[in-house]
C-alpha cells in the first residue's frame, strides 16, 4: 500500500492569516488534532496541531522563566512570545512540515513519523497539499489486512481503482463527510473507518459503496459522534 491508498484526500485547512480563535473551534467542531496551513493557491505552509495551543497568555500557561536564564536564552525569547500571544495562525504554526508524495511507502511515512515524532504527514503533488496520512490511517489500515489475513485473488491496482472510484463519488456528495472517513479497500471489500453526526449517513455510504463496480462487500466501522451544539451570537 501507498500514501495514496489510505490518506484521507479531503483535509480541512486554514490559512496563515486565519485567526487563532477560528482555527480552535475548527478543531473541536471537526474533531481533529491538527489543520495543515495553506495559501490561496493550496500551496501547504505549515501546519498547526493541538500542541502549538498548550502555551498560551490567555491560559496562563506560557513560559516563565528568571531574568538571568532569559538574558541566556536571549532571541529565542521573541520566538516564544509570538507563539503564546499570537492571534493568526501563522504566528503559532509549525512552519518547516515533513511531506510525503502520493506514492510514498508506508513503511516510509512510519520511519517519517518515528524519526521526526510526528502524529501525521501531509501528502504533496506538484506542490499542493492532496491529503494527509495520520497515525489513525495507519492503524485502520492495519486492522483491514488483518482482519483479513487470507492472500488475496484480486489485484491490488483493481483495489485502487476502487478506493478512487469511491472517494469521488463522495467528492460530489455534499452529505458524505469524507474529511471525517477513512476508506480502505482489500481484496474488494470496502472499509469505512471515522466518525459520522448523521446515522443516515452510515447506510448512504453502503449505498454508495455497493453501487462501484468490483465492489463485493462493505465493512462499517463507523462510529456516531454527537454533533456539538451549535449557540446563537
Amino acid at each position: 500500500m501507498k500514501a495514496a491508498d489510505v490518506m484521507t484526500p479531503k483535509v480541512v485547512t486554514v490559512r496563515p492569516e486565519t485567526a487563532v480563535i477560528d482555527a480552535i473551534k475548527l478543531m473541536l467542531q471537526d474533531q481533529i488534532s491538527g489543520l495543515p496551513v495553506v495559501d490561496k493557491s493550496g500551496e501547504l505552509k505549515g501546519i498547526v496541531t493541538e500542541g502549538d495551543f498548550l502555551r498560551r497568555a490567555e491560559l496562563g500557561t506560557e513560559r516563565k522563566r528568571k531574568r538571568w536564564l532569559e538574558w541566556l536564552i536571549g532571541p529565542g525569547l521573541v520566538d516564544e512570545y509570538i507563539h503564546s500571544h499570537g492571534r493568526k495562525v501563522e504566528d503559532v504554526m509549525t512552519p518547516d512540515v515533513r511531506t510525503v508524495g502520493p506514492d510514498a511507502a508506508l513503511e516510509d511515512i512510519v520511519k517519517l513519523m518515528e524519526r521526526h515524532r510526528v502524529k501525521r504527514v501531509p501528502v504533496v503533488e506538484n506542490g499542493k497539499l492532496i491529503g494527509i496520512v495520520s497515525r489513525a490511517n495507519l492503524l485502520r489500515a492495519l486492522g483491514t489486512i488483518a482482519a483479513d489475513a487470507r492472500v488475496s485473488t484480486r489485484s491490488i491496482a483493481s483495489d485502487t481503482v476502487i478506493r478512487r472510484s469511491i472517494l469521488a463519488e463522495m467528492q460530489a456528495q455534499t452529505w458524505a463527510p469524507i474529511g471525517r472517513i477513512s476508506v480502505v479497500v482489500w481484496d474488494g471489500t470496502v472499509h469505512f473507518w471515522g466518525t459520522i453526526g448523521d446515522e443516515n449517513q452510515r447506510r448512504a455510504l453502503r449505498v454508495l459503496a455497493e453501487g462501484i463496480p468490483g465492489v463485493t462487500d462493505v465493512r462499517d466501522h463507523l462510529e456516531f459522534v454527537e454533533p456539538p451544539p451549535v449557540y446563537a451570537n
